[in-house]
Protein backbone atom coordinates (compact mmCIF):
# COMPACT_ATOMS: atom_id res chain seq x y z
CA UNK A 1 0.00 0.00 0.00
CA UNK A 2 1.36 3.47 -0.83
CA UNK A 3 1.92 6.16 1.66
CA UNK A 4 -1.58 7.97 3.43
CA UNK A 5 -1.99 11.45 2.54
CA UNK A 6 -4.57 13.77 4.10
CA UNK A 7 -5.79 15.75 1.85
CA UNK A 8 -7.65 19.35 3.87
CA UNK A 9 -9.66 21.68 1.59
CA UNK A 10 -13.04 23.32 2.05
CA UNK A 11 -13.30 23.26 -1.69
CA UNK A 12 -14.69 19.58 -2.61
CA UNK A 13 -13.41 20.10 -6.47
CA UNK A 14 -10.21 20.61 -5.01
CA UNK A 15 -10.07 17.53 -2.82
CA UNK A 16 -11.52 15.41 -5.73
CA UNK A 17 -8.84 17.37 -8.28
CA UNK A 18 -5.93 15.99 -5.69
CA UNK A 19 -7.34 12.74 -4.80
CA UNK A 20 -7.31 11.70 -8.34
CA UNK A 21 -4.06 12.79 -8.84
CA UNK A 22 -2.66 10.72 -5.77
CA UNK A 23 -4.39 7.56 -6.49
CA UNK A 24 -3.17 7.80 -9.69
CA UNK A 25 0.15 7.68 -8.49
CA UNK A 26 -0.60 4.62 -5.74
CA UNK A 27 -1.25 6.66 -2.92
CA UNK A 28 -4.11 6.22 -0.43
CA UNK A 29 -5.85 9.52 0.43
CA UNK A 30 -8.39 10.71 3.48
CA UNK A 31 -9.89 13.81 3.48
CA UNK A 32 -11.27 16.67 5.82
CA UNK A 33 -13.68 19.73 5.25
CA UNK A 34 -12.52 21.95 7.32
CA UNK A 35 -10.07 22.17 10.27
CA UNK A 36 -11.89 20.05 13.13
CA UNK A 37 -12.22 17.47 10.71
CA UNK A 38 -9.02 17.20 9.73
CA UNK A 39 -7.59 17.05 13.22
CA UNK A 40 -10.28 13.87 14.27
CA UNK A 41 -9.02 12.09 10.91
CA UNK A 42 -5.52 12.97 11.66
CA UNK A 43 -5.51 11.59 15.20
CA UNK A 44 -7.54 8.40 14.03
CA UNK A 45 -5.74 7.63 10.84
CA UNK A 46 -2.17 8.98 11.44
CA UNK A 47 -1.39 9.75 8.09
CA UNK A 48 2.08 9.81 6.71
CA UNK A 49 1.76 13.99 4.80
CA UNK A 50 -0.95 16.22 5.22
CA UNK A 51 -1.78 18.62 2.48
CA UNK A 52 -3.60 21.66 3.83
CA UNK A 53 -5.32 25.00 2.83
CA UNK A 54 -5.19 27.72 4.97
CA UNK A 55 -8.38 29.06 4.09
CA UNK A 56 -11.27 27.04 5.73
CA UNK A 57 -13.82 27.25 8.41
CA UNK A 58 -13.38 26.72 12.25
CA UNK A 59 -10.23 26.03 12.15
CA UNK A 60 -7.60 27.48 9.51
CA UNK A 61 -4.71 26.07 8.22
CA UNK A 62 -2.09 27.48 10.32
CA UNK A 63 -3.98 27.01 13.33
CA UNK A 64 -4.44 23.14 12.50
CA UNK A 65 -0.82 22.96 11.60
CA UNK A 66 0.27 24.55 15.31
CA UNK A 67 -1.80 21.80 16.62
CA UNK A 68 -0.40 18.99 14.58
CA UNK A 69 3.01 20.20 15.51
CA UNK A 70 2.33 19.83 18.92
CA UNK A 71 2.26 16.26 18.48
CA UNK A 72 3.82 15.10 15.41
CA UNK A 73 6.44 15.50 13.03
CA UNK A 74 4.39 14.98 9.94
CA UNK A 75 5.36 16.41 7.28
CA UNK A 76 3.09 19.32 6.36
CA UNK A 77 2.12 21.32 2.82
CA UNK A 78 0.60 23.80 3.15
CA UNK A 79 -1.72 25.50 0.35
CA UNK A 80 -2.35 29.53 -0.47
CA UNK A 81 -3.97 31.51 -1.99
CA UNK A 82 -2.14 34.27 -0.63
CA UNK A 83 1.10 35.38 -2.60
CA UNK A 84 2.81 37.72 0.16
CA UNK A 85 5.82 36.11 1.85
CA UNK A 86 4.02 36.94 5.13
CA UNK A 87 1.46 34.73 4.70
CA UNK A 88 3.89 32.23 3.17
CA UNK A 89 6.11 32.99 6.49
CA UNK A 90 3.37 32.59 9.06
CA UNK A 91 2.90 28.58 7.50
CA UNK A 92 6.79 28.27 8.08
CA UNK A 93 6.25 29.31 11.46
CA UNK A 94 3.57 27.20 11.96
CA UNK A 95 6.15 24.57 11.75
CA UNK A 96 4.77 23.81 7.73
CA UNK A 97 7.88 21.79 5.89
CA UNK A 98 6.86 23.51 2.56
CA UNK A 99 4.07 25.42 0.61
CA UNK A 100 2.36 25.71 -2.44
CA UNK A 101 0.72 28.74 -3.79
CA UNK A 102 -2.92 28.74 -5.71
CA UNK A 103 -3.08 27.92 -8.51
CA UNK A 104 -0.66 24.96 -9.04
CA UNK A 105 -0.98 22.17 -11.06
CA UNK A 106 -1.38 18.38 -9.63
CA UNK A 107 1.82 17.26 -10.84
CA UNK A 108 3.95 19.95 -9.43
CA UNK A 109 1.70 19.27 -5.91
CA UNK A 110 3.13 15.29 -6.57
CA UNK A 111 6.38 16.42 -6.60
CA UNK A 112 6.56 18.17 -3.95
CA UNK A 113 4.83 15.17 -2.01
CA UNK A 114 7.69 12.72 -3.44
CA UNK A 115 10.39 15.55 -1.99
CA UNK A 116 9.38 16.32 1.09
CA UNK A 117 8.76 12.43 2.09
CA UNK A 118 12.16 11.27 0.60
CA UNK A 119 13.50 14.24 2.70
CA UNK A 120 12.59 13.31 5.45
CA UNK A 121 13.34 9.98 5.61
CA UNK A 122 16.84 9.95 4.62
CA UNK A 123 18.78 8.02 6.19
CA UNK A 124 21.27 11.19 8.22
CA UNK A 125 24.44 11.13 6.49
CA UNK A 126 27.95 10.93 8.40
CA UNK A 127 28.22 13.20 11.55
CA UNK A 128 30.04 16.58 10.58
CA UNK A 129 30.94 19.12 13.31
CA UNK A 130 29.88 22.89 11.43
CA UNK A 131 30.57 25.23 13.88
CA UNK A 132 30.57 29.22 13.72
CA UNK A 133 30.92 31.54 16.95
CA UNK A 134 30.90 35.05 16.99
CA UNK A 135 29.95 37.89 19.42
CA UNK A 136 26.41 38.00 17.54
CA UNK A 137 26.01 34.46 16.58
CA UNK A 138 26.93 30.99 17.78
CA UNK A 139 26.42 28.11 15.37
CA UNK A 140 27.03 24.55 16.39
CA UNK A 141 25.14 22.44 13.78
CA UNK A 142 26.36 19.07 15.10
CA UNK A 143 24.25 19.98 18.31
CA UNK A 144 21.51 21.38 16.57
CA UNK A 145 21.93 24.10 18.41
CA UNK A 146 22.15 28.01 17.34
CA UNK A 147 22.28 31.11 19.72
CA UNK A 148 21.85 34.45 19.07
CA UNK A 149 23.25 36.92 21.53
CA UNK A 150 22.89 34.09 23.74
CA UNK A 151 18.93 33.50 23.32
CA UNK A 152 18.83 29.82 21.57
CA UNK A 153 16.84 29.84 18.37
CA UNK A 154 14.55 27.62 16.97
CA UNK A 155 15.34 26.64 13.13
CA UNK A 156 13.27 23.77 11.25
CA UNK A 157 15.21 20.90 10.22
CA UNK A 158 14.82 22.49 6.67
CA UNK A 159 16.57 25.93 7.91
CA UNK A 160 19.04 23.57 9.66
CA UNK A 161 20.27 21.59 6.30
CA UNK A 162 20.35 25.36 4.65
CA UNK A 163 21.95 27.33 6.78
CA UNK A 164 24.71 24.41 7.66
CA UNK A 165 25.28 24.58 3.29
CA UNK A 166 26.08 28.20 3.70
CA UNK A 167 28.19 27.48 6.63
CA UNK A 168 30.06 24.81 4.86
CA UNK A 169 30.99 26.66 2.31
CA UNK A 170 31.55 30.01 4.38
CA UNK A 171 32.82 32.53 1.98
CA UNK A 172 32.00 30.75 -1.08
CA UNK A 173 29.41 31.79 -3.23
CA UNK A 174 26.67 28.61 -3.91
CA UNK A 175 24.25 29.21 -6.78
CA UNK A 176 20.76 29.49 -6.59
CA UNK A 177 20.19 25.84 -8.16
CA UNK A 178 23.27 24.35 -6.26
CA UNK A 179 21.36 25.46 -2.99
CA UNK A 180 17.91 24.35 -4.32
CA UNK A 181 18.89 20.98 -4.86
CA UNK A 182 21.10 20.32 -2.23
CA UNK A 183 18.77 21.36 0.40
CA UNK A 184 15.29 20.24 -0.86
CA UNK A 185 15.87 18.31 -4.34
CA UNK A 186 16.15 18.62 -8.16
CA UNK A 187 12.03 18.78 -7.81
CA UNK A 188 13.26 22.77 -7.03
CA UNK A 189 15.92 23.90 -8.64
CA UNK A 190 13.63 26.45 -10.61
CA UNK A 191 11.90 27.75 -7.73
CA UNK A 192 14.24 30.89 -6.54
CA UNK A 193 11.30 32.73 -5.13
CA UNK A 194 10.93 29.86 -2.95
CA UNK A 195 14.53 30.30 -1.95
CA UNK A 196 14.79 33.69 -1.29
CA UNK A 197 11.21 33.63 1.22
CA UNK A 198 13.87 30.89 3.74
CA UNK A 199 16.87 33.27 2.80
CA UNK A 200 14.54 36.03 4.47
CA UNK A 201 13.36 33.89 6.75
CA UNK A 202 16.48 33.00 8.27
CA UNK A 203 17.89 36.30 8.04
CA UNK A 204 14.77 37.50 10.22
CA UNK A 205 16.40 35.13 12.80
CA UNK A 206 19.84 35.20 12.94
CA UNK A 207 20.96 39.02 11.73
CA UNK A 208 21.42 41.60 13.93
CA UNK A 209 19.15 44.01 10.89
CA UNK A 210 17.71 41.46 8.48
CA UNK A 211 17.04 44.27 5.97
CA UNK A 212 21.08 44.87 5.79
CA UNK A 213 22.61 41.41 6.38
CA UNK A 214 25.85 40.68 7.06
CA UNK A 215 25.83 37.03 7.47
CA UNK A 216 23.76 35.65 4.48
CA UNK A 217 24.59 37.78 1.49
CA UNK A 218 23.49 37.92 -2.03
CA UNK A 219 25.85 37.73 -4.96
CA UNK A 220 25.18 39.85 -8.34
CA UNK A 221 21.80 37.71 -8.07
CA UNK A 222 22.97 34.38 -8.66
CA UNK A 223 23.51 32.91 -5.22
CA UNK A 224 24.22 33.16 -1.58
CA UNK A 225 26.85 33.00 0.60
CA UNK A 226 28.19 32.81 4.47
CA UNK A 227 30.25 35.53 5.07
CA UNK A 228 32.05 35.30 8.79
CA UNK A 229 32.46 38.33 10.86
CA UNK A 230 35.57 37.14 12.72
Amino acid sequence: MGDKILIVDDDPISIELIEHGLQSEGYQTLSAKDGQEAMRVFFNNQPDLVVLDVTMPKLDGYEVCRRVREISDTPIIMLTAMTGEEAIIKGLDMGADDYLTKPFRVGELLARIRATLRRVRAEPGPTETITYSDDHMSIDLDARRVTVKGEIIKLTPTEYKLLAMLVRNKGRLLEFRQLLEGVWGFEYIDDIDYLRVYIWYLRRKLEPNPQKPIYILNELNTGYRFEPQN
